[in-house]
């Protein structure tokens, strides 16, 4: 991988939409499984996946095994791929890291029954592609920047960044312009 994902915070992939909160749902078997066990069973899965330099993103910290937003995402490397895995249906990060699981045996079972060549066309669109810029990065705010603080520094910024001005430059503004399209995203107002 040309990035490094990150085990914490969650690094969701660009370009896989997110399940909203209000629409997951609870694991689908009998019973939740644990976290433990559901974490297990997925580094086996990519383990018999043939999977390298295996990251498990998740708000999962020391202490904190249910966070807010229970997204997972397993990325790794296979056959010279970058590949991501995301998954954030369910309503818990272990009902997640299951279904990665379970979506990795069924890959693997495609090569089994004989669809190799598909699978390997199919991870095209898996590949990793590493996140956008941090929109508070590029707007140079601390965390906990509100959206009128992101329309201040981008109005501030494009003042010099603009193309019409020295030193400015088109990719400079469409820098400016994509972190302040995902501070409104974000923050609930585009």
């Amino acid at each position: 991988m040309s990035w490094t994902p990150t085990a914490f915070p969650l690094a969701w992939p660009d370009g896989f939409p997110r399940t909203p909160g209000g629409q997951r749902e609870r694991w689908a078997a009998r019973n939740d499984p644990s976290l433990t066990n559901a974490l297990r069973e997925c580094q086996a899965e990519l383990g018999r996946f043939g999977a390298s330099n295996v990251v498990l993103s998740s708000d999962v910290t020391l202490g904190v095994e249910s966070p807010r937003d229970p997204g997972v995402v397993a990325y790794c490397t296979r056959n010279g791929l970058a590949i991501a895995i995301p998954c954030d249906r369910w309503n818990s990060v272990a009902g997640n890291l299951r279904a990665i699981a379970k979506s990795i045996e069924a890959l693997r079972g495609l090569e089994r029954w004989g669809a190799k060549h598909m699978l390997h066309r199919m991870f095209t669109g898996l590949t990793a592609l590493p996140p956008p810029e941090a929109w508070r990065a590029a707007l140079g705010l601390a965390p906990g920047a509100t959206l009128a603080d992101a329309e201040e520094a981008h109005r501030r910024l494009a003042r010099a960044a603009h193309p019409d001005k020295p030193g400015g430059s088109h990719d400079a503004m469409a820098r400016l312009n994509a972190a302040l399209a995902n501070a409104r995203k974000e923050l609930g107002h585009g």
